[in-house]
């Protein structure tokens, strides 16, 4: 079953819903959400707005990309030092 994505700016205005008075119910069948993805973005996102949320998440990505850079160069380097041990 593919997932559904949503952007940011629905994901603020499905938790803005919420405190407006609807209930996790109502929510979950409305937009075809998992009461757990429900539960998991408020515990996140509260009281966020669309824009920072947007920002939030571009920031996310960037310190996975950043983490995934780091452990090739540490790999990169560790094989290198390997190396030029046997050089030696």
């Amino acid at each position: 079953m593919k997932s559904k994505r949503f952007s940011p700016e629905q994901i603020a205005h499905i938790l803005k819903d919420y405190d407006n008075g609807k209930s996790v119910m109502e929510i979950c069948r409305e937009y075809g959400v998992s009461k757990a993805s429900f539960y998991k973005w408020r515990q996140r996102y509260s009281g966020l707005e669309g824009s920072e949320l947007k920002q939030l998440k571009t920031l996310e990505e960037e310190n996975r990309r950043l983490k995934q850079m780091y452990a090739e160069q540490a790999l990169d380097l560790k094989l290198a030092r390997e190396i030029i041990e046997k050089k030696l």
